[in-house]
């Protein structure tokens, strides 16, 4: 028998409120009634099993999805996958989706008066190797306005969702850029309350993974759910 070891939930403040006015979508969308706490059983505590052959390794340069090369500067995002007890989360699907180099998406609900690209999709996806670690090569995307309210700009970022070890572990986040001048107003990012939880989703800008005459650097290193406790196992 094995003793299920649940785990952690969120310490307050350090996610993204689900009723933060400013955000207005939020106001649809939270909760209304108090939520209800359900205990992770087995369901939750494990996960699906990503393995390279369900990954297309080309997926992981979004400069190189097509025949021509995409407009824009091209940057390299790369950094580690841990969990909350500081251990490197291998093997892990790492996915991205992003607007182009004019802050538009290929989407048909973007109407943004701005080009699409024929050259970038958007969307990519990797696996963290033995050591946690991902790379992905991109190019910076542009800010765009989305009609929150008045004047409103959504600050230059990138989409990440990772899957972890379990459906527990799973995290959706957004990655910004250090000393881009339209964070402070922007109404998602300051839907998490905690400071310092709230500037991890800005990246660090990064020298040693810079290559020279082609492409900038920046660090993400994103931090999973950990457990509870270690599961023991039980033998009759």
């Amino acid at each position: 028998m094995t003793n299920i070891a649940s785990y952690r939930r969120p310490y307050p403040g350090t996610q993204p409120d689900h009723l933060h006015p400013p955000y207005v979508s939020s106001i649809k969308r939270a909760p209304t009634k108090p939520l209800v706490y359900m205990p992770h059983t087995l369901t939750e505590v494990t996960g699906p099993s990503m393995g390279k052959e369900g990954v297309d390794v080309k997926a992981s340069d979004l400069t190189r999805q097509h025949s021509g090369e995409p407009l824009g500067e091209r940057i390299i995002v790369s950094g580690r996958v841990f969990d909350e007890n500081g251990r490197a989360v291998p093997r892990t699907l790492v996915e991205v989706w992003q607007a182009n180099a004019a802050g538009r998406y290929l989407h048909r609900n973007d109407q943004h008066n701005a080009p699409l690209d024929p050259n970038f999709t958007g969307c990519g996806h990797t696996l963290t190797d033995n050591e946690g670690r991902y790379r992905i090569v991109t190019i910076r995307p542009g800010e765009y306005p989305w009609g929150n309210h008045h004047n409103a700009w959504r600050p230059a970022h990138i989409h990440f969702s990772v899957f972890g070890p379990a459906f527990a572990s799973r995290l959706v986040t957004q990655m910004y850029f250090p000393g881009d001048p339209l964070i402070p107003y922007d109404p998602i990012f300051n839907c998490t309350a905690d400071e310092k939880a709230r500037n991890r989703l800005i990246s660090l800008f990064d020298w040693e993974n810079t290559i020279p005459g082609n492409a900038l650097g920046y660090r993400f290193d994103i931090i999973l759910a950990g457990r509870e406790a270690t599961p023991i196992e039980k033998l009759k």
